[in-house]
Formats: structure tokens, C-alpha cells, sequence
């Protein structure tokens, strides 16, 4: 005998619209958009501050020290690659644009980054935890797609998620990541 059974039904509301489903998936549908807005805002946020100076932030040229200082060669390069990809790849996850690729680059900015950090521990300020849950929540993005608020939806590609694009876009996050590492890191 199973633990347990679960079936659903068809439940017409009073007015003779929706269903469980549909409530059960359009809460689905507001928590994508919640996680795509807040790990996206955070990572454009992130790009401004190294690219911009903008929010307390190193500027392009401050950051191209620190990638000097940590033994990436073509310092400013990387400052640049850095901070676009955070900016670019953050604004598309928070308006669920090419949703997969868009958590594939922050995937390899978190992995990089934990790369850096790997010595310091795990907790915060100088550990990878809080890396580790941006990297998390950009994979599970890129795995369950955007949901139905997304602008995804008005491309004129094949407008429904598959598991095998987000695979895919996420292979390519980390062996970029793994070239970066291996080619122009010391």
C-alpha cells in the first residue's frame, strides 16, 4: 500500500473560472518571477558596481587591480567580461530574456568567483555561502525556466521551456568558466 496518493480535480471556481492546477500554477509562475527579479537585480546591480563605480563600487578600473592582484592575466579584459556579464545576464534573468543562457552566465561568474574565494571558508564576508546560493538559484532558473511572466514567452522561438536548452546553456556556462580559469588565470 503507498504512503500516500495524490490526485488532482478539476475545481471550477464560483464564477466558473480556474482550477487548483491553475492557482498552483500560477503561485509557481509569481515565485519564478520573485527569484528571476531578486538574483537578476542583484547581479545587474553587481555589474554597475564594477563597470560604473555605481553603488559604492570599484569601477572598471578598480576591479581590473583586483583581477591583477589575483593572477588573472588581461586585468581590464576581465574587469570588463565581468561586469557585462553580470549586468547583461542579471537584467535577462530579472525579465526572464533567453532565461537559460542568462543563468549559464552567472553561472560562470559564480563559478569563478568561488574559484577565487575556495580558501577563505565557507561563511560570509570572505566565503563562497553567499556565492554558492546566487550559483544555486541561476542553475534551478536556467533548469525550470522563467515561468509564464517572462519575455521569453515573446520571442519567436519555441516559447516553451525544455530541461535539455537549460542542460545545455549551463554546460556552456561552465566550460566557459573552466577556460577562464585555465587560460587567463595564473
Amino acid at each position: 500500500m503507498p504512503l500516500s496518493t495524490s490526485t488532482r480535480t478539476y475545481t471550477a471556481a464560483p464564477d466558473g473560472t480556474g482550477s487548483s492546477l491553475a492557482s498552483s500554477r500560477s503561485g509557481t509562475d509569481i515565485g519564478l518571477l520573485l527569484l528571476r527579479c531578486a538574483v537578476g537585480l542583484t547581479m545587474a546591480v553587481h555589474g554597475g558596481q564594477k563597470l560604473f563605480g555605481w553603488f559604492n563600487g570599484a569601477g572598471l578600473d578598480g576591479t581590473a587591480g583586483f583581477f591583477a592582484s589575483d593572477g588573472y592575466s588581461a586585468p581590464k579584459t576581465m574587469a570588463t567580461v565581468a561586469g557585462l556579464t553580470e549586468t547583461l545576464c542579471g537584467l535577462g534573468l530579472a525579465i526572464g530574456l533567453l532565461t537559460p543562457l542568462a543563468g549559464a552566465g552567472i553561472l560562470g561568474i559564480m563559478l569563478n568567483t568561488i574559484a577565487m574565494k575556495w580558501g577563505n571558508g565557507f561563511f560570509s564576508p570572505a566565503g563562497i555561502e553567499y556565492d554558492l546560493v546566487l550559483l544555486t538559484a541561476a542553475v534551478s532558473l536556467a533548469l525550470a525556466g522563467p515561468g509564464r511572466f517572462a519575455v521569453d514567452h515573446l520571442l519567436p522561438v519555441p516559447r516553451t521551456h525544455r530541461l535539455s536548452h537549460g542542460i545545455a546553456a549551463l554546460a556552456l556556462g561552465a566550460v566557459s568558466a573552466a577556460i577562464v580559469l585555465v587560460a587567463l588565470h595564473d
